[in-house]
């Protein structure tokens, strides 16, 4: 059946050994989700984009992947033209717009010059492509998703946001252990990440890890936020009143959750082009280092439940009229 077909059954897309596997594992590969010809037209796409902006208007802010020490003071020691990473205005005004945001290593340390094309320099591409390119759009508000979602638990699905990541070849930077759920925060949390391969992702290229089942163990502690007066971004305790899991999620409890986490094994996800992996908003996944010759690009974006309080403190705001629903 086609990823948008409109006469879906999500009993028959999504099935209760699928959906035993998310709710155990907090993580659920889909191989061929999408159709060959689907995940080339994204491709193509995506790539038509990278070499047609304009470099010439562009502020050439990069983005961190958050891999070092360092990352969460949002800090940027080199003293060359790049703009620190997220947390100008290109960045937190790119919630209702498509906008390039460059790798870290794409620049001379010393003079600050690019050094790659253009197309090969850009990490992603974010954050409204789901309501900006029509390519996007038809592939991200589709009744296989909404019934997906269905199954998943969602009373009111909203896209707040989507980007396609480029993991280039060579410079493609290391993604450190990270929950979605810090960055897109709901109380209680509700992000779940739909994340399609447009290219093979193998271990050689950076294909995601996943700490199987650590959704279930790992509470939300800090949340991604607008600075209080403005300028920047920074990480904060979600609160003595803020959820840290899920509402009804079956939680283990055989630890104090304010005790160090044990250090978790991973369990890396190669996968082909065209699979969905769906990724709960609590699970901790990375990825490593693209050291490889070869792209790993991917289309991700991802679904909160609108009826949850979603606060003026997250980084990303709402466009006007509101997040997209998923639901007609």
């Amino acid at each position: 059946m086609a990823p948008n077909s409109p006469d879906v059954n999500n009993q028959d897309l999504l099935t209760n050994e699928q959906l035993q596997s998310y709710n155990q594992n907090g993580y659920l590969i889909i191989p061929n989700a999408l159709s060959a010809f689907t995940t080339a037209a994204l491709l193509r796409e995506a790539q038509h984009m990278l070499s047609t902006f304009p470099l010439s208007s562009h502020p050439m802010t990069t983005f961190s992947t958050g891999a070092s020490d360092d990352d969460n003071n949002n800090n940027n020691n080199n003293n060359n033209s790049k703009t620190p990473h997220v947390g100008d205005a290109y960045f937190l005004t790119s919630g209702d717009k498509i906008r390039f945001f460059f790798e870290e290593d794409a620049f001379d340390p010393t003079t600050g010059a690019l050094t790659q094309p253009k197309h090969r320099a850009i990490n992603k591409i974010g954050h409204y492509l789901h309501e900006l390119n029509p390519t996007f759009r038809s592939s991200t508000v589709t009744p296989y998703h909404a019934a997906i979602a269905r199954r998943l638990g969602f009373r009111d699905p909203r896209v707040l946001q989507s980007m396609v990541i480029c993991k280039q070849p060579a410079i493609g930077g290391k993604v450190g252990a990270h929950q979605d759920s810090t960055f897109l925060y709901t109380d209680p949390p509700s992000a779940v990440g739909f994340w399609i391969a447009l290219e093979d992702a193998t271990a050689g290229n950076g294909c995601l890890s996943f700490a199987r089942g650590s959704h279930r163990r790992t509470p939300v502690r800090s949340r991604f936020v607008r600075k209080e007066g403005g300028g920047g971004v920074e990480f904060v305790d979600v609160g003595a009143d803020g959820a840290r899991f899920p509402a009804g999620l079956e939680v283990e409890r055989n630890r104090n959750q304010e005790e160090e986490e044990e250090e978790e094994t991973y369990t890396m996800g190669e996968v082909k082009a065209g699979t969905l992996v769906l990724i709960h908003g609590n699970l901790l996944h990375q990825s490593q280092k693209n050291l490889s010759e070869k792209s790993r690009f991917i289309y991700t974006f991802h679904v909160i439940e609108g009826e949850n309080k979603y606060d003026e403190r997250n980084w990303l705001q709402p466009p006007e009229k509101g997040f997209s629903k998923l639901y007609p």
